[in-house]
């Protein structure tokens, strides 16, 4: 009876990681070369798995995931990384600690906080092995929820269900403009200096961009954006390069080299909270607690040398 229960979870976990992987490859022969098999392997499990199921997972014209599809993927997502967490604890009770760690950061963050996250880390746990996701906040939660990620730096505070955020730091709005331009010239920008004045913003609809509509709007403050550009750091260059001054929270600005530009902190807006966000629904591995405890130092040490920056961790 033991051995026909093994037998049959170690045929759930293949069924299962197959499935996973036509999800991630579109296609059953993109799967079964990803996992060096072949075509028939993958098919012949997945359709294995319908039938145990009773329903379709992936749908043959499109290769999308049904909605049940989803369904099981999604839990499929967080038993790989569960199981993935078992090795790597048991590996680091037994030797020194190893084992990946998935982060995910928003860029204009990962300047200044990957460098000292992967030095420290390489220094005190060598055999650890940390893997960084740029991206921005909306797209972080959702990879944390399926367990793609073990946790992410993003905007707070977060509303999606099964996602607990500890508060890291918060940071001021700024103005980056030309040393020539007007703005430039004043130690703190009120934000009713920039009504109808040429600007450049974030697009409409990110989080960033709908906080400063809203807050302006209340002021009575009418923003007049030249262009709207979804990338931080790409922003940022181009108000250094350029004539026109971007609005953009302080550690947009941080890491670029000094050239014939100028940050001017603004008065009028609410800072922008920065947090390290959890999935609830999956306990952290040994190595993904020890990168916790790394980066929440580096963030104690390192948040306060970027200006603009106030550090909320407890």
């Amino acid at each position: 009876m033991g051995s026909y229960l093994a037998s049959f979870i170690v045929m759930d976990l293949r069924q299962l990681n197959l499935l996973l992987a036509v999800a991630e490859h579109h296609s059953f022969s993109g799967a079964a070369r990803a996992l060096h098999t072949v075509q028939s392997n993958v098919s012949t499990h997945v359709a294995r798995l319908e039938r145990e199921l009773k329903t379709v997972l992936i749908d043959r014209r499109t290769m999308a995931p049904t909605p049940e599809g989803e369904a099981v993927i999604e839990r499929a997502q967080r038993i790989r990384s569960e199981l993935r967490a078992i090795t790597d604890d048991i590996s680091s009770m037994k030797n020194e600690v190893a084992g990946s760690v998935n982060i995910g950061c928003i860029g204009t963050v990962a300047r200044w906080i990957a460098n000292p996250l992967l030095n420290q880390l390489s220094d005190e746990y060598p055999s650890l092995r940390p893997i960084i996701t740029d991206d921005v906040t909306s797209s972080l939660i959702p990879k944390l929820i399926t367990g793609e990620l073990d946790i992410a730096i993003v905007n707070s505070p977060i509303s999606s269900s099964g996602v607990n955020t500890l508060p890291l730091f918060e940071e001021e709005y700024v103005i980056i403009a030309s040393k020539d331009h007007p703005l430039s010239k004043k130690d703190v920008i009120k934000l009713q200096d920039l009504s109808d004045l040429e600007i450049m913003l974030t697009p409409t609809g990110t989080a960033i961009r709908d906080n400063i509509d809203q807050e302006a709007a209340a002021a009575g403050v009418a923003l007049m954006p030249v262009a709207e550009i979804t990338g931080l750091r790409l922003l940022a260059s181009l108000a250094m390069e350029g004539e026109t001054p971007a609005l953009l929270p302080a550690s947009a600005a941080s890491g670029h080299p000094k050239g014939n530009w100028i940050v001017v902190p603004v008065e009028g807006l609410s800072k922008r909270k920065v947090g390290l966000a959890f999935n609830q629904r999956m306990t952290p591995s040994t190595p993904v607690r020890l990168t916790i405890d790394v980066l929440t130092q580096i963030v104690s040490k390192n948040a306060p040398n970027q200006p603009g920056i106030r550090v909320t961790l407890d």
